[in-house]
């Protein structure tokens, strides 16, 4: 079977995937994290195909937002981004963004590279990277969204907390993609939806 780009991403019932204000403390913002994450933490057993399925990649692509807080335009370089020493991914991460970065060796396999050059650099490595191997979006919410919109990907994963955030980074909004439904599955905290993206 041919390589595929995949993306998968928590959001609320009003579409954002994080709150206003993202910090250092805050990874989401003004929103709660346990407030979309419920289904990860208290339910795991439930969702476990799901939890795998985040991870099982042979590379991922992430927005500089998703490793670590906006900040200024140098990076703190002894900070080593959200995920802890061991991050989840156990693959090659490419980070994109504007700051040029020496790639950082985790434990388990992670490596993440800072790509300057742009989202489609971004995607050509991470699928040399992968191999045979499909290629995961991780987000955030800009960085999926561009990636829907311009086509590279063939199926979303979403998992759709029952919450109202209200503002923050919305999916939906600037969303040009057509996606089409091919499979849903509720669990106590998300309902899992699985769609295929339509080309054109």
């Amino acid at each position: 079977m041919a390589q595929q780009v995949q993306a998968h991403m928590m959001l609320s019932l009003d579409g954002f995937g994080t709150g206003l204000n993202q910090t250092r403390e805050r990874p989401f913002g003004s929103v709660d994290p346990s407030q979309l994450g419920r289904w990860m933490f208290e339910d795991a057993d439930n969702n476990r195909a799901e939890l795998t399925a985040i991870t099982n990649y042979g590379a991922f692509i992430m927005g500089r937002n998703m490793f670590a807080a906006p900040g200024p335009d140098v990076w703190e370089l002894e900070w080593k981004g959200w995920w802890g020493p061991n991050p989840p991914y156990h693959a090659p991460v490419f980070v994109l963004t504007h700051y040029a970065r020496p790639a950082i060796e985790m434990e388990g396999g992670t490596t993440f590279h800072f790509v300057t050059e742009g989202q489609e650099v971004a995607l050509a490595r991470a699928r040399e990277a992968a191999g045979e191997r499909d290629v995961a979006v991780a987000g955030g919410v800009s960085t999926t969204r561009h990636y829907l919109n311009s086509g590279a990907i063939e199926q979303l994963h979403l998992q759709i907390a029952p919450v109202i955030i209200g503002a923050g980074e919305r999916l939906w909004d600037g969303l040009t993609a057509k996606l089409d439904p091919v499979g849903a599955r509720p669990t106590r905290f998300a309902t899992h939806m699985d769609y295929r993206v339509v080309k054109a």
